[in-house]
């Protein structure tokens, strides 16, 4: 109970700074930012005692250089960039953590448990701005797509594939997000494809091949993965 509480604290902390961030940013620049949690988590699982490969330096270098590449240049960074980057950062923690705590745990309550303590922290904070009426179709329909598919369903299938991966192995995974919600942007928000974006993405998933091919080489016979 207690692993899902802390963990749940921490993921509503990125909830909420990438929220705030994502009003005062553009969504394509929100995503992309996102994926910096690449970077954080290495670092953070080092803080825990984790060396850092050399395949993971370099997966998480090219990584970084092919986030700052599809958000378009380290200048322009604003404050609703840097909340995201906070975001980032506690996303990355939230993964370490997972790591660390959810081998043998069942995978369906721990993920209930993030869920409820996010929830409830959110309940307690929205309460000071609750405002009388019903919302509408719109604001129900985000509830459901972001609150089951995108949360609890999406964080369900994390912490089950948690208990068999190491957290820089998962981050690297996860660094497609961002060129997930690049082309999120471009279908359902009308932002374009730049050059150096397009170069971005496959910086990035050259990283994930590389850090992968390197898993395979140096650890062919499974188990956890190593860093």
């Amino acid at each position: 109970m207690w692993v899902g509480a802390i963990a749940g604290a921490v993921l509503a902390g990125g909830y909420l700074t990438q929220t705030v961030g994502l009003s005062i940013t553009s969504p394509g620049n929100s995503g992309l930012i996102t994926g910096l949690f690449v970077v954080f988590t290495p670092l953070i699982d080092r803080i825990f005692g984790t060396p850092l490969h050399r395949w993971t330096v370099i997966a998480v270098i090219g990584a970084l250089i092919g986030t700052v590449m599809l958000v378009g240049g380290p200048a322009g960074f604003g404050l609703g960039d840097l909340l995201t980057v906070v975001c980032a950062a506690l996303y990355a923690l939230h993964i370490v953590l997972l790591s660390r705590w959810s081998p043998g745990l069942r995978s369906a309550p721990l993920a209930m448990v993030q869920m409820g303590m996010s929830a409830l922290i959110f309940t307690g904070g929205g309460a000071f701005q609750w405002r009388a009426g019903m919302p509408s179709p719109y604001v129900w329909f985000a509830i459901i797509v972001t609150g089951v598919f995108a949360s609890a369903l999406a964080y369900y299938i994390q912490t089950w594939a948690q208990q068999h991966l190491s957290a820089s192995r998962t981050a690297v995974i996860l660094t497609t997000e961002p060129a997930w919600a690049l082309v999120a942007a471009v279908v359902l928000a009308g932002q374009r494809f730049s050059a150096l974006q397009a170069v971005g993405a496959l910086v990035m998933l050259a990283s994930i091949v590389g850090h992968e091919l390197a898993h395979l080489i140096f650890n062919p016979h499974g188990g956890k993965a190593p860093t």
